[in-house]
């Protein structure tokens, strides 16, 4: 989930294609990990996300250049028990296909264009696996190392012993609930 640094008001095309890009990224990365039978469902709701920006900047912002600065849909509303047969028909077919087509051309641009970052930087794909394969997690440390050719490390507070500080200094070795949680999954 992006979450915003400042209010935008307007986001320009290349950024739109630019999130379009990064919403296929954990797809693609699944699958030159784990080979196009290993890709799961996860990466689902980044694909509606990618094609509804898409779709959005092909019917409502006028950013096709087949179609140009025309709206192609309109706010719907709310849907009620027959709705659908009392719309009138606002576009042609053709244009309903030109709009698919632009939609499709856009998702493929920027499919391929996540693709080849990842294929120009796969050696750091690698690297962030095999650390989320062992830590299950990854911190923005580790990342900042593993984008810079470093060993990415252990996360920060990961630690393999159950030794808990007591109020008095003392550790004990009693697992406490309000202990950070660290070290691989299975040891839990």
């Amino acid at each position: 989930m992006y979450l915003p640094e400042e209010d935008t008001y307007s986001i320009s095309k290349e950024k739109l294609e630019s999130n379009i890009s990064s919403l296929f990224g954990g797809r693609l990365a699944e699958e030159m990990t784990l080979g196009s039978e290993g890709v799961t469902t996860g990466a689902s709701n980044d694909i509606e996300r990618a094609t509804e920006i898409a779709r959005n900047m092909v019917t409502k912002w006028g950013l096709s250049e087949k179609l140009g600065p025309l709206t192609y849909s309109e706010d719907d509303g709310e849907v009620f028990l027959g709705r659908s047969v009392t719309q009138h028909k606002q576009v042609s077919d053709l244009t309903v296909h030109t709009i698919d087509e632009e939609v499709r051309c856009i998702i493929d641009r920027n499919y391929e264009r996540a693709k080849a970052i990842l294929i120009k930087q796969e050696d750091k794909l690698q690297a962030m696996a095999k650390a989320l394969m062992k830590y299950e997690t990854i911190d923005a440390e580790q990342i900042k190392n593993i984008m810079e050719g470093r060993d990415p490390g252990e996360p920060k507070d990961w630690g393999d012993s159950n030794d808990i500080e007591s109020s008095d200094g003392k550790t004990d070795g009693a697992e406490d609930a309000t202990a950070p949680i660290g070290g691989p999954a299975s040891e839990h």
